[in-house]
């Protein structure tokens, strides 16, 4: 093949005292798409303003299919029938997931709790799941069905009664049957055939055909990535979720086969906006990577994309040794970190910025992706640093409360009326006082 002459993977050395320009820039990879942001901006506001009918010509503009708001909702025999048509060793792959991440979501609950104040009130927290939330669900060439698992059925865990589906139509209108399948398995209670900036928009403003929700939640490219960031205080979030992307701490120990195939992992998503950073001491190591990385692309099923994708948006970084590796793979704060070295998991503690950690050799970051427990739906574009992955608690709001006793006010009540004397809010201290008149 021709075109793998042509490949060039960028290597280069890094440092604390010598950073490389080169891996500056791969570092700095925005969150958000500005072009992507006016776009949004544009769809959202027209929805805000005429609802459905904006959501169908939204659908005609950017997925090449107008889409009348009777045939939003996929309906009961269209779900009937994906169940029909999933294979069994489908049906047995989505069971098992489900499971998987069900288990480690009720693991994950947090429970009730209170104690007592000083003079035998109570104080606490307790745990309330939203009533209706929103999942997206990714389509096109890459139709996400593990997606649906990795947030409705946390969402169910989670006590969510609405659990709103959309996920984009494919040519004809349909959902992919698959994708379907696992929705319904996951608990999903409405599923649309709506997706990007109009499915966002949808479910943060509601319109006639599709009830508003509380919170969306789900990854996306960098047009729904940039919808939800406007849609924020409209609904909650959960996170910035993007273009998939990945880090490698490897060591002499590592195959250098599995690690291409662990970065062109990511990249075949395909947006464009992905990246892939290979971190290690070793030299040889890093020319053997760069050599296997576009033999395996080229023999892949999306080799044309991957093969104009490597060159921008594969990174190998070679440093001193591994602590310096781990200062680096902590700058650039990624949605996934796979730590492949000598005893991986005495290097956990030292990571300080990463979406998810997949420690050893036998750990690869696609076990995260379908079903080893831990949702996928992960912070990108560095905002790791920032944000967490989406959990059961992403589903559920806490709300505090505090039961005093008449001594626990009176024991408080100088504090009270100190702090409403330097702010000047008289009316919050004789709120506490009047109750000791007489």
């Amino acid at each position: 093949m021709n075109e793998l002459k042509n490949i060039q993977i960028q290597i280069a050395k890094w440092s604390p005292n010598a950073p490389s320009d080169l891996v500056t820039d791969f570092l700095s990879r925005p969150a958000f798409v500005p072009e992507a942001e006016a776009t949004a901006r544009e769809v959202l506001e027209d929805i805000r303003m005429r609802g459905d009918a904006a959501v169908s010509d939204a659908s005609a503009k950017f997925n090449d299919m107008k889409i009348a708001p009777a045939k939003f909702v996929v309906t009961k025999a269209e779900r009937m029938a994906a169940m029909e048509k999933a294979s069994g060793e489908f049906k047995r792959a989505v069971e098992e997931a489900i499971s998987r991440v069900s288990k480690f979501a009720k693991a994950g609950l947090r429970k009730d709790w209170n104690l007592l104040s000083p003079k035998g009130g109570l104080l606490g927290e307790q745990f309330v799941p939203y009533d209706r939330v929103g999942v997206y669900i990714p389509g096109g060439a890459a139709p996400l069905a593990s997606t649906a698992i990795m947030t409705a059925s946390i969402a169910r865990v989670a006590g969510v009664q609405e659990i709103v589906a959309c996920t984009p139509a494919e040519k004809g209108g349909k959902v992919n049957s698959d994708v379907l399948y696992a929705l319904d398995r996951a608990g999903a209670t409405e599923i649309y055939r709506i997706g990007g900036i109009q499915a966002i928009g949808a479910m943060a403003y509601g319109t006639k055909t599709i009830s508003k929700v509380q919170k969306i939640v789900g990854p996306g490219g960098p047009f729904v990535t940039a919808a939800k960031r406007l849609i924020y205080g409209q609904v909650d979030l959960d996170m910035v979720a993007g273009p998939s992307e990945v880090a490698i701490l490897a060591d002499d120990t590592a195959v250098a086969k599995h690690l291409a195939a662990d970065m062109l992992a990511q990249l075949e998503h395909g947006t464009g906006h992905e990246k892939a950073l290979l971190v290690t001491p070793s030299q040889q190591l890093a020319y053997a990577v760069a050599d296997e990385l576009p033999k395996q692309a080229g023999a892949l099923p999306r080799w044309e994309q991957l093969l104009r994708d490597l060159p921008a948006n594969a990174l190998i970084a070679i440093v001193d040794n591994l602590d310096v590796g781990m200062d680096l793979c902590n700058l650039f704060s990624p949605e996934h970190l796979e730590v492949i070295v000598r005893e991986p998991r005495m290097w956990l503690k030292k990571v300080k910025r990463a979406g998810a950690v997949f420690i050893g050799p036998w750990t690869p970051e696609c076990a995260g992706d379908f079903v080893a427990g831990p949702s996928h739906v992960l912070p990108t574009g560095g905002t790791a640093a920032l944000f967490s992955g989406l959990t059961v608690e992403t589903f559920r709001r806490r709300t505090s409360y505090i039961s005093f006793t008449r001594a626990d006010l009176q024991d408080v009540l100088p504090v009270i009326e100190t702090f409403a004397q330097v702010e000047q809010l008289e009316a919050h201290a004789k709120s506490a006082r009047i109750r000791f008149e007489k």
